[in-house]
C-alpha cells in the first residue's frame, strides 16, 4: 500500500468519526435547555395526571 492511500485512508476514518450523525447540527445550549425543560414539564404533568386520576379513583 502506498503511504499516500494509507494516510487517505486514515483521514477518511477520522472524518466519519466525528462526523454529525443523523446530518442534524449540534444543539446550543439555549436550545439544549429547553428541550430539557420541556421534557420535564411533559413528565411532570404525566405524573400530576397520574397521580389525580389514582385519587379520584380512591376517592369513588
Amino acid at each position: 500500500m502506498i503511504k499516500s492511500e494509507a494516510n487517505a485512508r486514515l483521514l477518511q476514518q477520522a472524518n466519519n468519526a466525528f462526523k454529525t450523525i443523523g446530518g442534524e447540527t449540534p444543539m446550543s445550549d439555549y436550545a439544549k435547555s429547553q428541550r430539557s425543560f420541556h421534557e420535564n414539564l411533559a413528565r411532570l404533568k404525566a405524573e400530576r395526571l397520574a397521580r389525580e386520576g389514582k385519587s379520584k379513583d380512591g376517592a369513588e
